[in-house]
């Protein structure tokens, strides 16, 4: 195919990202501080300490610092899968016939299978170097505890993940993945956390949420020696440790001259997103872009779109600190839609931030949509997508239509954040023609924000 920039865009080695990017920084309002659930006061190191390892505790306290070096040991781990590719989407512009440029960037050729990788490595690493044994984690779709599990492999750390309980039934490829690698995995709500007992108590049939799953991680950090809890998403370390992802995509655009008019991303907790658009953001926040970024979820789990702006607990068992963001409530337990990674009922808070400021716009996207969009773009592109990526190109097949409309020609770009592979029950399902989109009413939100901690703040 003719053309002046190629199909693939990738940098060398030498041009990898040595540091993170801290948009925090940048950001000329902060988001509103982590609150003591029992004092309402802002957090100190100590406070974290007892769940999370030292170095990501001051990583997620520093809003100061814009750089922050990667360590040399870690980026030999990146080196493995690492810089990832800039595609041009060539063969789907020529099928929806648009004058706009669409790229992406692909973070599913690890074994992972997703970016989930980029904060994996280092959480595992500075476990490592604390001296820790054993770390726990939750995971939704799977990526997060494969990404986890194949870090604590490599670095030699035993790993404990309660999975979605929905999830681990609909995807037991990603489970014999996780335990193929060494890590244990269990179901949840389980009856192995007193959190997880109190879950079923209330209802034994739940399917589960990242919310529970979280409370039984949490839970098992804290009562284990020698342990500490990992999270795969909306906290400010983990966005941090994203931000390689906007760091090449950036990069290896400025290369050919390419500057994107409009930056998309699927939205569960923030990872993915908040790494693809940091640097692109943190040229909006400087005067120096017009970029509009477009954060996409799915309509039966729309915290952003139809949440409130509290503080709320991370988890369903009301046991971590008290963020503010966009919430559906800790209560909330969405339907089992098969975009298990952005069944979250919050957001992150700096993602949260932005969006209540007005940086960030937010859509919501019913499944059969997104799978119409995912099947049109695996004909044209030949990569299966995952569910959750499958949000972002929704969003993008729209835009470029609007474009074919208007005559624009704008430069499209989103994350394709996953595969599919281990998502293929969802798949013979859209054959089958079985998919549904459950879309909660104004009263199943009202049960979640009745969960909603009635503190000074949140009034």
């Amino acid at each position: 195919m003719a053309n002046t920039i190629p199909t693939r865009i990738y940098l060398n080695e030498e041009e990898m990202p040595k540091f993170w990017y801290n948009l925090r920084a940048d950001m000329k309002e902060k988001h509103d501080p982590i609150l003591h659930p029992g004092t309402l006061q802002p957090v100190t190191a100590s406070d974290m300490e007892a769940i999370f390892c030292k170095e990501l505790v001051r990583q997620e306290l520093d809003d100061s610092t814009k750089m922050v070096p990667i360590p040399e040991r870690l980026l030999d781990f990146y080196r493995a899968f690492r810089p990832s590719a800039l595609i041009r989407a060539y063969y789907l512009e020529k099928e929806l016939g648009t004058p706009a440029e669409i790229y992406y960037k692909f973070e599913g050729t690890n074994t992972s299978g997703s970016h989930k990788l980029n904060s994996a490595g280092p959480q595992a690493y500075y476990a490592k170097e604390e001296g820790l044994e054993t770390l726990t984690t939750e995971t939704g779709a799977g990526q997060w505890g494969t990404a986890m599990a194949m870090a604590c492999g490599f670095y030699g750390l035993d790993l404990t993940v309660y999975m979605v309980k929905v999830s681990s039934e609909q995807k037991p490829y990603r489970k014999a993945v996780m335990e193929t690698y060494g890590a244990k995995v269990v179901p949840s709500p389980s009856d192995t956390t007193d959190s997880g007992k109190k879950i079923l108590e209330i209802d034994p049939d739940t399917g589960g949420s990242l919310g529970c799953a979280i409370s039984e991680a949490v839970e098992m950090a804290i009562k284990t020696d020698k342990c500490r809890y990992v999270l795969g998403s909306v906290l400010d370390h983990v966005l941090l440790h994203q931000s390689v992802i906007g760091l090449e995509t950036k990069a290896a655009m400025d290369k050919f001259g390419i500057k994107p008019d409009i930056i998309i991303g699927c939205a569960g907790g923030g990872s993915n997103l908040g790494g693809l658009i940091a640097p692109f953001m943190g040229e909006k926040l400087a005067g120096k872009s017009n970029a509009r970024f477009i954060a996409v979820e799915p309509a039966s789990c729309p915290s952003l779109t139809r949440g409130r702006y509290v503080y709320d607990f991370g988890d369903t068992a009301k046991t971590t600190p008290l963020l503010r963001m966009y919430t559906l409530g800790n209560g909330f337990i969405p339907s089992a839609n098969h975009a298990g990674g952005l069944r979250y009922h919050g957001m992150s808070p700096i993602l949260s931030k932005l969006y209540h400021d007005g940086y960030i716009e937010a859509r919501s996207e019913v499944q059969t949509d997104v799978f119409d969009a995912a099947i049109r773009f695996m004909k044209t592109e030949g990569i299966l997508p995952a569910p959750e990526s499958s949000h972002a190109i929704k969003a993008a097949i729209d835009e470029a239509l609007e474009c074919k409309k208007t005559g624009e020609k704008k430069v499209i770009l989103f994350g394709l954040s996953g595969t599919g592979y281990f998502d293929l029950s969802a798949y013979m399902q859209y054959n089958a023609k079985t998919l549904t989109d459950k879309i909660p009413s104004d009263d199943d939100l009202a049960k979640g924000f009745a969960s909603v901690p009635d503190i000074p703040q949140n009034k």
